[in-house]
């Protein structure tokens, strides 16, 4: 699809550049999202012939769209039913979502514990965003967040991130009940 990697390399490179240009804070994050609002607003480039619907019985297929040599600024197309969640977890890499189509509710969370017992760890709800077409969501490293898929259609978002999510081996997921945290897998295997 040569618009598509037109419109993702221009994406791509915007992006790095500002990052390189700024430097990371929430404040060039916030515009690199911009960037990913305007790609996911193109929702010829993420249609459902070129990436299908998770299989019946599957929850998530998650699209590698383009990354760096070096396992950098990965974009990725989520596809995901209702009834999808994933627990709250970090990333410990910036990350950027915006919705091509369908709502994904996000709770992002502080941690609110010191950090010193092992395997122990509380959180308090922050917010909730619902990134939806027109809104979307920056993480920072450290950031934690929650994602749900509610509602009865199929959703599809875009998922930006610094590094290449099959290359984080230091992510953690929280259980808010238990109070516990633990190393993170990748969970869904990436489609190309």
């Amino acid at each position: 699809m040569a618009g598509q990697s037109a419109s993702v390399d221009k994406f791509i490179a915007d992006s790095r550049s500002l990052i390189a240009k700024d430097g990371m804070s929430r404040e060039t994050l916030s515009r690199v999202l911009d960037g990913l609002k305007q790609l996911a607003l193109d929702k010829g480039l993420w249609s459902a012939e070129r990436y299908p619907d998770p299989e019946p019985e599957v929850q998530q297929a998650r699209y590698l769209i383009d990354e760096q040599p070096n396992r950098t600024f990965a974009l990725y197309l989520n596809v995901m039913r209702p009834g999808k969640k994933i627990p709250p977890h970090n990333h410990t890499t910036w990350a950027c979502i915006a919705a091509v189509s369908g709502d994904e509710v996000n709770h992002v969370y502080e941690r609110v514990d010191d950090g010193s017992r092992a395997g122990h760890a509380e959180l308090d709800v922050v917010r909730e965003v619902v990134i939806s077409p027109g809104t979307a969501l920056a993480l920072m490293p450290d950031d934690i967040h929650s994602v749900e898929i509610r509602g009865r259609d199929v959703i599809r978002h875009l998922h930006f991130y610094g590094n290449a999510l099959e290359t984080l081996t230091d992510r953690l997921v929280f259980d808010r009940a238990a109070q516990t945290v633990r190393p993170m897998t990748i969970g869904v295997t990436t489609r190309r």
